[in-house]
């Protein structure tokens, strides 16, 4: 308490000796006790009073000793059980937790870690990966301030996450690995990284690179296999020598089927090799049938016929066939565009189909059309009825926004041959090319597209084209511009699925458990993402070993279902939006991979890099004494003494308070009873 504080509470005294005497003594002829114990009354009261005012306090100071942090990191992955041989880690962790020295010099923290960290004191090792950079990272965002040390029990062998030998962890973090396992490095030939698409067509060639690793100094040949749902599908040689210890291998495979496929890429094992879990590696690939089949039906000849279907097939992904009006409400169920190229009344069943099938078409019309069956039989367009031809040339319309155009361009262009007449489009559309005649631009329709619903038509009034893909050719020496407005085209025409109020997030394959996440999304009607949803999923196994439903959580703009705990085998799903007739079904598949069986040898070389960088020591579990002995004499992390000031009120203002209360109330009752009142 300051000198200040002693002054004020001594002059508060004086002041309320002062008042008392002036209303008690001064002038006051009457005597006795009375008069002296209402004073002291009056004077309690008054003095409390200033006490409270002037409100004294003292510093209390409270000294303690800050311990440095031992934070024990230990691999709880499954390798562990492998790497533990001698000596137990359990038993190694227990030994730090119980040493009496540590116990002085640190306070011990244990934490355990897979592919996130956890503060436990049981150890499982069933962790499917190992995350030795985001436990190292994780412990450092924890124990920012002082000193602290860093016991990591490992076998020092990553599957997941950033290279911890290069992640910067602060002056104040000392790393000491405790290597775990064997370190002999053994002889070992294994598949690397696999890479390959995660679709492949039906009926194309899809390309695997997969890289073959080789630890060894002798010379060494092996087979290398891919299969393909189990069927060998390719099988190569590779050599190996102290200089060169990798190779990649690069091939294409058919896909003659349609589904999820597995891809196995196998190496031939070496002699006595020791670890033969990393020989093989699976992958999957999904097969589509992606293929459009795109119909033309003509009741004449002509060379735009053949000039649309090599620039349709120009897509190996598309297939054109050719029938007759006549012959062609068989095929045409089976056909994904139809083009119906000048149509007359032989077309009537046609356009019967497509009026109650709604499938998407591409109209051309020309000198042979049949205008007045044509106008009666659709209502997407009419046109006037003039039977006279005429040159129209081709303006493009450069704010053309439904499709991609690419580098296509109507520069120097033949005309097309159509009839005059007004031509008014009875559906909403876009123009993509305007008619001019004879040097005059007329804002009338040379190619449009229209939708309506889900039917989606395209209509050119001109023919030939032939001459279009010629000119293309002319000027750029190929035909890529031309073929690839038709692709374009073609995809317009073949996409009429409206936006789903509820999309679905996933991979058709996991390569483990570990990593296996369905996410979805739902939209109201106004497509606005709702939160308030109630999402389920149900999950079967393929073989009906397996089945649950249950809710997905909400995260953020998504909903979310954690699969973990599922074994490796192939599933079917289906999401369901309660209150909603919305759900949407398909598939994935769990892969039997454990990237923990992929080394069997510590990685004591890169724990030894690890601890010269963080100022710390490596050490082996036989050797646990002289880590005990090192963490407890460094100077390091010597105990430091630290105090801690608190500002405390000399006298309880509740005190100060009752002390009021009761001296008045004395006072008056005091004064009450002798009649002073």
């Amino acid at each position: 308490m300051d000198l200040r504080t002693v002054l004020l509470i001594v002059l508060a005294a004086i002041t309320a000796l002062t008042l008392v005497f002036y209303q008690y003594f001064y002038k006051n002829p009457r005597k006795g006790s009375l008069k002296i114990v209402l004073a002291a009354l009056r004077f309690i009261t008054l003095f409390c009073a200033f006490l409270l005012l002037i409100n004294p306090k003292f510093i209390d100071r409270d000294y303690f000793l800050e311990k440095a942090n031992l934070i024990v990191l230990v691999d709880d992955s499954s390798s562990m059980l492998e790497a533990q041989s001698e000596t137990p880690v359990q038993q190694v962790v227990d030994q730090l937790k119980a040493n009496v020295e540590l116990n002085e010099r640190f306070s011990i923290h244990q934490y355990a870690f897979g592919t996130n960290l956890q503060a436990t004191d049981s150890l499982q090792f069933n962790k499917n990966n190992t995350d030795i950079s985001n436990a190292l990272s994780t412990a450092h965002e924890i124990f920012v301030n002082g000193t602290n040390a860093v016991v990591l029990i490992s076998d020092g062998n990553q599957t997941l996450g950033r290279d911890y030998e290069f992640i910067n962890l602060g002056a104040n973090l000392s790393v000491n690995p405790v290597v775990v396992g064997d370190t002999t490095a053994y002889e070992d030939i294994s598949v690397g990284l696999v890479n390959t698409n995660t679709y492949a067509f039906l009926r194309n060639q899809f390309p695997v690179e997969a890289t073959i690793l080789y630890r060894g100094s002798r010379p060494v040949s092996k087979t290398v296999s891919i299969f393909l749902d189990g069927n060998r599908v390719h099988q190569q040689r590779v050599n190996f020598d102290a200089s060169k210890n990798s190779q990649t291998l690069n091939t294409l495979i058919e896909a003659k089927s349609v589904g999820v496929k597995t891809l196995k890429i196998e190496v031939e094992a070496l002699e006595n090799e020791k670890n033969q879990f990393n020989n093989s590696k699976e992958t999957a690939i999904e097969v589509i049938d992606e293929k459009t089949n795109v119909v033309i039906v003509s009741d004449i000849l002509h060379p735009d016929i053949g000039a649309l279907k090599k620039s349709i097939e120009a897509n190996e992904q598309r297939s054109v066939s050719i029938v007759k009006p006549t012959t062609a409400i068989t095929v045409a169920e089976d056909a994904d565009i139809l083009i119906l190229y000048q149509p007359n009344r032989n077309f009537r069943g046609i356009y019967d189909y497509v009026t109650t099938s709604g499938k998407s078409i591409f109209t051309i019309t020309g000198a042979k059309t049949d205008w007045n069956f044509l106008n009666r039989v659709q209502q997407s367009f009419v046109k006037e009825n003039i039977n006279q031809s005429e040159d129209i040339l081709p303006v493009l319309n450069n704010t053309f926004g439904v499709f991609g155009l690419g580098n296509f361009n109507v520069d120097n262009f033949p005309p097309l041959k159509g009839n005059l007449g007004g031509i008014n489009l009875q559906k909403s559309g876009e123009i993509l090319l305007f008619q001019q005649i004879k040097g005059v631009d007329l804002d009338q329709p040379l190619f449009a597209v229209l939708a309506e619903g889900k039917q989606r038509e395209a209509v050119l009034f001109g023919e030939n084209i032939w001459r279009w893909r010629a000119q293309t050719y002319r000027n750029t020496q190929n035909f890529s511009n031309f073929d690839e407005l038709m692709g374009n085209l073609m995809v317009y025409l073949g996409s009429s699925e409206q936006r789903s109020r509820l999309e679905l997030d996933f991979e058709l394959v996991y390569d483990n458990a570990s990593m296996a996440r369905i996410r979805a999304s739902y939209f109201d009607e106004s497509y606005q993402f709702d939160s308030s949803a109630n999402i389920t999923i149900a999950i079967q196994g393929k073989n009906n070993d397996f089945n649950r439903e249950s809710p997905m959580l909400l995260k953020g703009n998504f909903y979310e279902v954690d699969l973990s705990d599922l074994e490796a085998g192939a599933y079917q799903f289906t999401v369901t939006v309660e209150g909603e007739n919305l759900k949407r079904s398909s598939t994935f598949k769990i892969l039997d991979f454990n990237p923990e069986k992929q080394l069997i040898s510590s990685n004591y070389d890169k724990l030894q890099r690890l601890a010269g960088k963080t100022s710390g020591k490596l050490y082996y579990p036989d050797r646990l004494d002289e880590l005990i002995n090192d963490l407890s004499t460094s100077q390091r992390y010597l105990p430091v003494q630290k105090s801690r000031q608190n500002v405390v009120s000399l006298i309880d203002f509740r005190i100060l308070l009752g002390l009021i209360i009761l001296a008045l109330a004395l006072e008056w009752f005091i004064r009450k009873y002798n009649g002073l009142i």
